[in-house]
């Protein structure tokens, strides 16, 4: 089958606009050429549309193993391409913990017969408890795992990092970091400050983060190697990682997109779909933010897409687990910051941005959008298994129309 899809926008990382006709046929996706006199079977009005190539989610939260009714891996595959989304880093928490050759196996294997990559990242220690290694030389040799990390825990053992951190660097591994101290965040529900005072909810200090930034950049000085730090929100982790990469430092940093678009203050009527970790921070943090990824400090947004169960998550604020459902609100969640931060920007930092984190090349791919196309997100649209999220009923703008995968076109309906 040829589809033509007349007029869709690219642009460039200067941000410089151009519209072109492009073709699908034969499985490949390229701009149509005046020489091509083929008779289509499809013409796509895209003047609306934007293309640009597929999208990368260094953060991924997932169910299967274990916990399929919060989220399976086929539920994430419908979901992914949904959200744009080509490429997936998967977090290892799950049950069991992603922590081995034939977890890692698993996964893999399930996961082929959707049209997403799914990364692995493989577990550093077992259970993600901070004690024992696990087989990561084995995960990578057996099963091509390059990218190690926690997940959702912090690796707050020192020895246990500086000893990875030497690991990853007989195959050029990148260690995923969420760094922060758990016991400065100990009992803590929200960001530390006026709110959580108001409300007498106990609060996790900025403290909490920088402290662990700045503790593992001083390993990193002693031992090399690379490091991801994953959802950093501090203005003073954002600074701590800017002087480290003017140091010539081998790391680099992504937050989520969502705490681009939240703070502390919409905590107020305890709203379980907003209780997150990190948690929402102030205004001056979501400054530094945004500024971080104005100047290169921070190299890629993430959805950080953690489903949880109704049981798990629509209860009293201080008993609700953390997380939210990230995926499909990824586009809108771009559209709400487009004038701030540009097309070329924000795209930027879900292609090239990643795809430079990550130490293998991924296959092309390309995700067409409109940003201007209204749905609504409710339990028709929705293809997670789970609806922790504060914008679940409600109108949103910004809709994926197409994305090409392993030389399939597929089309989004929602």
């Amino acid at each position: 089958m040829s589809i033509l899809f007349k007029g869709l926008r690219t642009i460039d990382p200067a941000g410089l606009e151009e519209s072109k006709d492009y073709v699908f046929e034969k499985g490949a996706f390229s701009p149509a050429s005046e020489s091509n006199t083929s008779n289509f079977d499809q013409e796509i009005n895209a003047s609306k549309w934007i293309v640009s190539t597929g999208w990368i989610d260094l953060r991924c939260g997932m169910g299967e193993p274990g916990l399929e009714y919060k989220e399976s891996i086929e539920s994430l595959a419908e979901s992914l391409v949904a959200s744009g989304f080509s490429a997936a880093v998967i977090l290892p928490n799950t049950e069991p913990v992603i922590q081995s050759k034939g977890d890692v196996d698993f996964v893999l294997n399930r996961a082929k017969r959707y049209t997403p990559e799914f990364l692995i990242q493989g577990a550093v220690t077992k259970n993600t408890d901070g004690e024992n290694f696990t087989e990561i030389l084995d995960m990578h040799h057996q099963s091509g795992v390059t990218v190690f990390g926690e997940g959702l825990k912090s690796l707050a053992n020192g020895d246990r990092y500086l000893k990875t951190l030497q690991y990853l660097q007989k195959f050029s591994g990148v260690l995923f970091d969420h760094a922060y101290d758990p016991l400065l965040a100990i009992f803590g529900h929200m960001h530390e400050g006026e709110n959580s005072t108001m409300l007498g909810v106990k609060g996790i200090p900025n403290l909490a983060e920088d402290v662990a930034i700045q503790r593992n950049l001083e390993i990193i000085r002693y031992t090399g190697g690379r490091v991801h730090f994953q959802t950093i929100n501090t203005e003073k982790g954002v600074g701590l990682i800017r002087e480290a990469k003017a140091e010539g430092l081998n790391v680099t940093a992504d937050v989520s997109i969502y705490q681009l678009l939240f703070s502390d203050a919409d905590l107020m009527d305890f709203d379980p779909n907003l209780k997150v970790m990190p948690p929402f921070r102030g205004d001056k943090d979501r400054d530094a933010l945004i500024e971080g990824l104005k100047d290169g400090t921070i190299d890629a947004l993430v959805s950080n897409h953690q489903p949880e169960d109704r049981d798990s998550k629509f209860m009293e604020f201080d008993l609700a687990n953390f997380g939210m459902v990230g995926l499909q609100t990824f586009l809108p969640a771009m559209v709400l910051l487009e004038k701030e931060l540009g097309w070329a920007l924000l795209l930027e930092k879900v292609t090239t941005g990643p795809q430079s984190i990550l130490p293998h090349e991924l296959a092309q791919s390309w995700t067409i959008f409109d940003p201007e196309a209204q749905w609504t997100y409710n339990e028709k649209s929705n293809k997670s298994l789970s609806s922790n999220s504060p914008w679940y009923g409600k109108d949103l703008k910004g809709q994926v129309k197409y994305v090409i995968q392993k030389g399939q076109l597929l089309e989004v309906n929602v």
